[in-house]
């Protein structure tokens, strides 16, 4: 992929082209980064209080007897979203679909195993782990060759 980006006074308002040979799924990923500039904040629900939230903290997030939780480190959390939603804010994160109720921080993926049935089950740092259905591996795999990250040249 090739970036270019041209700043110069003579441009009234930010525009942006993308030119390809087909629409991929590597293409709605950046669609949907550039129109989140209004992101809003993510907040779990611990007992009585409400506790802000930093995406880099959360190993994954999950949907759960209708409800959807954070896990951290330490502790789950309820989140008062649906699983898709918190998704969508969560793609600037690095954040993907693990499973249909699960979706995953790349970034604080420590290792893998793949297990004989074709699913990944995914260790974080954190000690955590959870599992990539076959449906969602060869995405996450290649996400993870390119580093978990969109890289910007």
């Amino acid at each position: 992929m090739k970036l270019n980006i041209d700043i110069d006074e003579k441009h009234g308002e930010t525009s942006i082209t993308i030119q390809a040979a087909e629409w991929t799924e590597e293409l709605e990923e950046i669609v949907k980064v550039i129109k989140k500039k209004n992101q809003k904040r993510l907040f779990g629900m611990d007992e009585d209080q409400t506790v802000l939230l930093n995406p880099s903290e959360i190993d994954y997030i999950y949907a759960e007897n209708r409800k959807t939780y954070a896990a951290l480190r330490n502790r789950r959390l309820e989140l008062r979203m649906k699983l898709y939603e918190v998704e969508e804010m969560l793609i600037p994160h690095h954040f993907m679909r693990f499973s249909k109720s699960v979706i995953g921080n790349l970034n604080l993926i420590e290792r893998f195993d793949l297990s004989f049935n074709g699913n990944l089950c995914v260790y974080f740092q954190s000690g955590n782990k959870e599992y990539v259905t076959r449906e969602y591996v060869n995405a996450i795999k290649d996400k993870l060759l390119m580093g978990g990250k969109v890289n910007v040249r």
